[in-house]
């Protein structure tokens, strides 16, 4: 039985990773009753206090633009912001949150980028995703309108998009290009599918991934996020010294 009792050897089970060594959470959705996120301030106060019971220390929100749907202005988020600020500090909820947003690759963010209109965090961050149905045929055209700009763009989400599974030299020539990649840490517990979970942890073994985060949205992106903190690919990730989360 020696050789076979090795094959089958369980794997020894991990302690659930202490989130707060990541200390920030990048790309979620926060601020009330302005995208699909959280539908109240309630609602919101109850998320964060529950990103804080898990180690968080900070938050950046990044409520969706879309030119035709949700069009969100960065007066409609900053405001929002102060106003979910006041409900932290009237709650006693020890965490910082800071707001930027999650831009849709369409005509109306060329016009944002050029009129340097866009909610940066970090070091000039801009968080950016695209149309889960098809590729966008300007992506590479942004990236370097936005670097030209003075802008570091981030992609949102890199493993749910069906047109770039496995597509990897397409993926590191936007790394190439001075884009950084973002995954959603949820995207490992199957939440998204079969083939997006196989691709997050591609992208890790690969370690072609800069920044994680939440995309929380509602209560049970929390709760599910906490059940996979056993995952060995999120202790991969979350313990690589490249992430940036700790720097944000």
């Amino acid at each position: 039985m020696g050789i076979f009792s090795n094959i089958f050897k369980k794997q020894p089970k991990l302690e659930p990773f202490d989130l707060g060594l990541l200390h920030t959470d990048l790309h979620s959705h926060l601020i009330p009753a302005i995208d699909d996120g959280s539908k109240s301030m309630e609602e919101s106060m109850a998320m964060l206090k529950r990103f804080s019971d898990l180690g968080f220390k900070k938050v950046i929100t990044t409520p969706h633009v879309m030119s035709d749907y949700y069009k969100n202005t960065p007066e409609i988020i900053l405001g929002g912001l102060e106003e979910v600020r006041s409900a932290i500090k009237e709650a006693g909820i020890p965490i910082e949150i800071e707001a930027a947003a999650e831009y849709y690759l369409d005509f109306h963010l060329d016009d944002l980028i050029a009129q340097k209109k866009l909610l940066t965090f970090g070091d000039n961050h801009v968080l950016f995703e695209l149309s889960f149905s098809n590729e966008p045929p300007r992506v590479k055209e942004t990236i370097f309108n936005m670097i030209m700009e003075g802008y570091k763009p981030i992609l949102a989400h890199v493993e749910r998009y069906p047109f770039y599974f496995n597509e990897f030299d397409k993926i590191e020539d936007y790394r190439t290009r001075g884009c950084l990649l973002q995954l959603n840490l949820n995207s490992l517990s199957g939440q998204y599918g079969p083939q997006v979970k196989k691709m997050a942890e591609s992208l890790i073994d690969k370690d072609m991934i800069d920044v994680v985060g939440s995309d929380c949205h509602h209560m049970g992106h929390l709760d599910l996020m906490n059940s996979i903190r056993t995952n060995p690919y999120l202790h991969k990730i979350c313990n690589h010294p490249k992430i940036l989360n700790s720097k944000l």
